[in-house]
């Protein structure tokens, strides 16, 4: 592809596509005519991709996730093609910025945090890496939310991401799938076997959207396979004499079409549970029907699905694939229930992405009965069925039975049934998996010690560094070559130059370039003007107390009392940056945000403080905010409550851009501080096995805390004085929960700790020639942190697949 033949292309596209001249086009025209183009190119290889697998009857993943978080595609797919210079390259010679043209793309409303962006990262690293793997997910009309920022407070508004097409999603009506919810369930005996009749049940059509995955430099075009529910008429009964039933119609339209319209609905309310629930089992049901129609065109026993077939559930939410598939075997397939039991087990695995209790779903009993009067009976029975054998195989956990049934005390948990059902179970980091071993999931460990395994997290390089950060990128292949972009544990090769200086002022020159951008960017969009010479410290991630961006609002009030009481300190310039989302429902994290803005605004104003200090909330954080903020990134802020955090991913991708971890020993910060060694993380606060401590004492005085450390004390009292609102009751919820409610998270508790770690911060970093070499080893080692070292070992050791080479079909 020259720069001639594309510009004649686009030119062509234009003029077939919208009718227009290149003189005439728009922007968003350009940018859909290119995504015209590129599908041209993509289909040919996505058809082959498929047909390659069924004829090698090639083994395949199916990943059930609630969230995608895909981000823009364009870059992505170009940049995979081979063909993102030649494309930026011709429309800068048609006078056209080829960064507006990309930006014409929204980010797809497919997920909310590192669990959604994890799960784009693995559908990456199984295209590039050759591997057949299918993911699975709900095309969610409105996403999150939109945020914005009024008044310091967090507001929700639709986040329509579909306003204008989705150029990379084609509609497969002739695939839709049947879901039923709701109705009764007559059981009869024919011959002697016993058969379920579902009646009355509501019919939700579930229509396939399915995105095509490129992988990197070849021809592997995986599928994200999105579903939609739509209502159709042939599923409601009009009567002409009652003209009602119109209206009927369009509250039942209208009932359908919410399963798939927003991510995650608010359910502290019974109808938001209910809605919850209905996308969960929606997810679950077509995809499992999809499959299963597809494996039976193999002419394979349904004896053999899991030696082609493997199902993974990314975390509790799909946790309903067992009782699903369980029900497919026994009503659709007539097999036995020891028989559908042994391939349920066989074919499905499970990865657990949190301890905490709450994450951890648990649904009333009676809820899931309604809604799913055939799985619920199929739950009771596995239930039935587990706690018996641990009754007569275990009786050293007999008095455990209660707290690891999966239906108990009016409760269905989630992630009981998904381990029970499993044959894999995986935590995410190390120190995760040896917590639910250990800990949360102990009497599990017991009964399936041979199920549980640890598959540490990573996130794709070809994403968040050889296109987010293209200048960083070109000095390392500069220096080490190209393997390392199939290769990322390459990485490594750089490592001899993290004491040269002439390498140290190339990484310096590019970390000082975009921070540039960044401050452009923070310029035009919030009017601030940053020094791009100072410290950028980054806090990214989603808003809750375990993640503690109060204890980061604590060190940052802590300094502007020092700058007050000090007018002329010497302090090394600082931009703090916050950027996460509050789910709409979560009060205290809402405060947490209005806090930061109300710090944000004193600081930023404040004549002598602001030299030294700047703080600032980015609204509406998502992938494409994400990648302009991590490669300008010099300290990355990952300081979750030890235990609480069972990896994180921008740990990593921070990591690969040079910036510098301060973190607590918590999920993946520990395997980094492995990698990097001590004098290249600034490690503080108190371990997992000290909260736990805590905990099963009972000992933890927040109160003490407070009123030993005056420091801690000055910090504390300024949220209650009116000082950062003129409404003194603004932020006392804080202060009480704190206080009053001891301290969930331990923020009191390692407050000092995480001082003296940012004072470490501040003295290296004026030590510059140390700093960049801590950067290169972070750099240097990241590549351990890449998804395609973790697909691999998904891979071998639980899906059991393997690569599939597809033939090369010609790039138009």
């Amino acid at each position: 592809m020259t720069v001639d033949n594309l510009s004649q292309l686009l030119k062509e596209k234009l003029t077939s596509s919208f009718g227009k001249s290149l003189e005439e086009a728009t922007t968003k025209e350009v940018f859909q005519s290119i995504c015209l183009i590129m599908k041209d190119s993509i289909h040919p290889n996505w058809q082959m991709t498929q047909q390659t697998y069924d004829e090698n009857e090639s083994k395949q993943v199916y990943y059930f996730s609630m969230e995608f978080l895909l981000g823009r595609m364009i870059e992505t797919n170009l940049l995979n093609m081979g063909l993102l210079d030649v494309y930026k390259e011709t429309l800068t010679s048609l006078e056209f910025n080829p960064e507006e043209v990309f930006k014409e793309e929204h980010d797809a409303g497919l997920g909310n945090g590192g669990l959604g962006r994890l799960a784009a990262c693995f559908l990456d690293s199984l295209a590039s890496l050759q591997l057949p793997g299918y993911g699975m997910g709900i095309r969610y009309k409105y996403g999150l939310f939109q945020q914005k920022v009024v008044n310091g407070y967090q507001v929700e508004l639709p986040d329509y991401w579909l306003e204008d097409e989705y150029m990379w999603e084609t509609k497969r009506n002739d695939k839709a799938i049947e879901v039923r919810f709701g109705g009764t369930v007559e059981t009869t005996t024919i011959n002697g076997e016993l058969h379920f009749q579902h009646h009355d049940y509501e019919r939700v059509l579930a229509i396939p959207y399915d995105v095509p995955i490129v992988g990197y430099d070849n021809s592997t075009v995986n599928t994200l396979r999105l579903w939609s529910a739509e209502s159709t008429t042939n599923h409601f009964h009009f009567h002409s004499s009652r003209g009602h039933d119109y209206y009927h119609y369009l509250d039942y339209k209208r009932s359908i079409e919410k399963i798939s319209e927003f991510l995650y609905p608010d359910d502290s309310y019974y109808e938001g549970k209910i809605l919850r629930l209905k996308q969960q089992y929606f997810l679950v049901s077509a995809g499992l029907q999809s499959i299963m129609q597809k494996y039976k065109k193999r002419n394979k026993p349904l004896q053999e699905l899991s030696k082609h077939v493997v199902i993974q559930i990314n975390d509790t939410h799909p946790s309903l694939v067992v009782p699903e598939l369980m029900r497919i075997l026994l009503d659709d397939e007539r097999l036995g229930w020891d028989e559908a039991w042994a391939i349920t087990q066989e074919t499905v695995a499970y990865t657990n992405h949190t301890t905490l209790s709450e994450a951890l779903e648990k649904w009333p009993e009676d809820m899931i009965e309604t809604l799913f009067p055939r799985l619920y009976q199929i739950i009771y029975e596995i239930n039935e069925r587990f706690c018996k054998m641990l009754w007569f195989d275990y009786p050293e956990l007999r008095e455990k039975i209660p707290e690891m049934a999966i239906l108990a005390y009016g409760q269905i948990h989630m992630a009981h049934l998904a381990m029970v059902g499993s044959f894999s179970i995986n935590g995410v980091a190390k120190l995760h998996t040896s917590i639910l071993k250990d800990r949360v999931m102990k009497p599990f460990h017991i009964v399936y010690p041979d199920r549980f395994n640890n598959k540490t997290n990573g996130i794709t390089h070809r994403r968040w560094l050889l296109n987010a950060n293209p200048g960083l990128a070109h000095i390392i292949t500069e220096a080490i070559g190209t393997d390392w972009i199939k290769k990322p544990e390459q990485l490594v090769s750089i490592l001899p130059y993290a004491t040269d200086p002439a390498f140290q002022d190339l990484v310096a020159r590019v970390k000082h370039e975009n921070k540039q951008n960044l401050a452009t960017y923070i310029k035009q969009h919030y009017n601030l003007t940053i020094d791009d010479e100072a410290i950028v410290d980054v806090h990214i991630k989603r808003l809750h107390g375990y993640k503690r961006q109060l204890l980061n609002l604590f060190h940052i009030i802590h300094l502007y009392n020092t700058c007050l009481e000090n007018p002329s300190i010497k302090m090394t310039p600082r931009i703090f940056i916050f950027g996460a989302k509050a789910a709409p429902g979560y009060t205290f994290a809402k405060q947490v945000i209005k806090l930061t803005n109300a710090v944000a605004e004193k600081i930023n104003h404040h004549p002598t403080v602001s030299k030294h200090l700047k703080v600032l909330f980015l609204e509406n954080y998502q992938v494409t905010l994400a990648e302009k903020i991590i490669p300008a990134a010099d300290v990355s802020e990952q300081i979750s409550t030890a235990s609480k955090e069972a990896s994180g991913t921008g740990n990593m991708k921070l990591m690969m851009n040079g910036a510098l971890t301060i973190g607590t020993q918590d999920g993946a910060n520990v395997e980094i501080g492995e990698y990097v060694g001590n004098d290249n993380i600034f490690t503080f606060g108190i371990t997992s096995e000290e909260v736990f401590q805590y905990q099963m004492r009972g000992d933890y005085r927040a109160r003490d805390y407070y009123n030993d450390d005056r420091r801690l004390r000055n910090v504390m009292d300024l949220l209650v004085n009116q000082h950062f609102s003129g409404d003194d009751v603004d932020f006392k919820d804080i202060f009480y929960s704190l206080l009053y409610n001891n301290d969930e998270y331990f923020v009191l508790r390692d407050f000092d700790s995480y001082l003296s770690s940012q004072q470490r911060v501040d003295q290296c970093y004026q030590n510059q020639r140390d700093w960049l070499q801590k950067s290169i080893v972070n750099i240097g080692h990241s590549g351990a942190f890449s998804s395609d070292r973790t697909i691999r070992e998904y891979a071998e050791e639980i899906w059991k697949i393997q690569p599939t080479t597809v033939p090369t079909h010609p790039i138009l």
